[in-house]
């Protein structure tokens, strides 16, 4: 198999693109070997953002004084010959629900105690300490639950590909800031699907790792028991990288399990031989499937099997139990951590969180605890699904990023977002990526998930990193600013994907 050729999307579908966009990782090598600088770096990020930021709403603080700082030092430290981690000198962006030393933490929300937090999270002091440096606090979802809500004096985050359309939810400003350059790497966080579906918007790479991989301390909460933080990067190899200084054990979060320290990057090999891959397409769950998604499934799996990948299909037992679980769960223990200020403070919320959380008011704690029964029969089940495959694959969503129009009123509305299959796996646990695999006829990115046994992220990202390795859905970059809009043609969005499985 050979390495695809790499079409411009513009000459594909209609969408203004250009493939050959940098990688955290090549980024943080060509600062080490010479070929750039940390200031050079930096400073790009600094003209995209002034760029995109303010059509695309990517961020809430800029911190471009503070990073020019920390670059020059960042260049005289290697000038001098001094040890550099592996992040060094390279620009990162902060969910702005995750603490960072610069400024406060807002959860773009006029509720939150902006005192209550202060200083690095422990992600944050990881990510320093292995060279990153801080670009600013990145537009998430009120409370990283609450839709855009245009009363709030709030960005309102539209998609990278396309003005007209959502970036996805909650890491928002983390998914389209790495498709627009703005930074390399990003820390997103997921509740039911918020690292996943704006990574599949974005046409970029997100991973939830399994919980209790990742210290969350310093974070704003959405779901104590089904939380994660997890790195958004252009590549699954970037977001080895960014793993290999996240993941791991702090007596600040006891959520936390005893996992073995693991080479992320290390287990990088390229090679899939052997691996059995088990496919759940989820045409099932919802009528508005995309038919672009089985055209991107068939060239994915060719691409797979080039690999040394065994594919079959399966069906993820309990469905539909877990993904209700996973809102009755997410919504209680919301409502439970908002509920005195949901008492004096209502309409300071916005009304899509307001409408969110105040669900929880028709949920008992019989309905917590039964959801949560529910989650461990889910858990075993999935256990034993995994004793006959390796990975799973299902698509992210059901399609394209959804207009800004259609999720106005909510997420969790009939008709919000369209089909969104995240939430299954913030129930079970397990470890799950988002990779770019494709477009819509109307020239949108795709995304497929590849899920892992518990713990096992070494596997989801070395899949990842082998199938990017003979693909090139990753490396495309938009211009929203220059594209003509989405347009459909279906031809050639066909002829793309036959492309790919010629290729192989």
């Amino acid at each position: 198999m050979t390495t695809v050729d790499r079409i411009p999307v513009s000459s594909a579908m209609g969408v203004s693109s250009t493939t050959g966009a940098k990688t955290l990782t090549d980024v943080a090598e060509a600062i080490r070997t010479g070929v750039t600088t940390s200031v050079q770096v930096v400073t790009d990020a600094i003209e995209a953002a002034e760029r995109y930021d303010k059509a695309v709403g990517i961020y809430l603080a800029r911190y471009d004084e503070q990073a020019l700082e920390a670059a020059r030092a960042a260049d005289a430290a290697l000038a001098a010959g001094e040890p550099v981690g592996p992040l060094h000198g390279v620009p990162l962006g902060i969910k702005d629900i995750i603490s960072t030393r610069e400024g406060e933490t807002t959860a773009q929300s006029l509720v939150h105690d902006r005192t209550a937090m202060s200083g690095d999270a422990v992600v944050v002091e990881r990510l320093r300490a292995a060279g990153g440096i801080v670009m600013g606090k990145l537009t998430t979802m009120e409370f990283a639950i609450g839709m855009p809500d245009p009363a709030k004096p709030f960005p309102i985050p539209r998609c990278s590909w396309d003005l007209e359309r959502w970036a996805g939810g909650s890491s928002s400003g983390s998914g389209s800031s790495v498709s627009l350059g703005a930074v390399h790497g990003a820390l997103g966080t997921d509740t039911g699907g918020s690292i996943r579906i704006p990574a599949a918007y974005c046409g970029i790479t997100g991973l939830m790792p399994t919980y209790g991989l990742v210290p969350k301390s310093g974070t704003v909460p959405l779901g104590y028991t089904l939380d994660h933080i997890g790195p958004m990067a252009r590549s699954a190899r970037d977001c080895a990288a960014l793993l290999d200084v996240l993941a791991g054990s702090h007596p600040s979060d006891p959520t936390l399990a005893a996992a073995p320290s693991v080479d992320y990057t290390g287990a990088l090999t390229g090679d899939l031989t052997g691996v059995r891959i088990g496919v759940d397409r989820l045409e099932r769950v919802n009528p508005e499937y995309d038919p672009a998604l089985n055209r991107a499934f068939d060239a994915a799996l060719e691409v797979l099997t080039g690999l040394g990948a065994q594919v079959v299909e399966i069906e993820l037992p309990h469905y539909a139990e877990m993904t209700t679980a996973d809102e009755v769960i997410m919504f209680s223990e919301a409502f439970s951590y908002h509920l005195p200020n949901l008492r004096t403070r209502w309409l300071d919320y916005g009304a899509a969180t307001r409408q969110t959380i105040g669900a929880a008011l028709y949920y008992s704690a019989a309905d917590y605890l039964q959801a949560q029964r529910a989650r461990r029969v889910g858990q075993k089940a999935i256990q034993r699904t995994f004793e006959n495959v390796d990975l799973i694959l299902t698509p992210t969503v059901g399609g394209g990023a959804a207009s800004l129009e259609r999720v106005k009123d909510g997420f969790f509305q009939p008709g919000g977002i369209g089909p969104v299959y995240t939430g299954y796996w913030d129930t079970t646990g397990n470890p799950v990526m988002s990779v770019p695999f494709g477009f819509t006829d109307d020239g949108m990115p795709l995304g497929l998930q590849i899920a892992g046994r518990c713990f096992d992220e070494q596997l989801v990202l070395r899949a990842g990193d082998a199938f990017q390795g003979r693909t090139d859905w990753h490396l495309h970059a938009p211009d929203p600013l220059n594209s003509p809009g989405p347009q459909s043609n279906s031809t050639t969005s066909r002829a793309r994907h036959r492309e790919v499985i010629a290729s192989c």
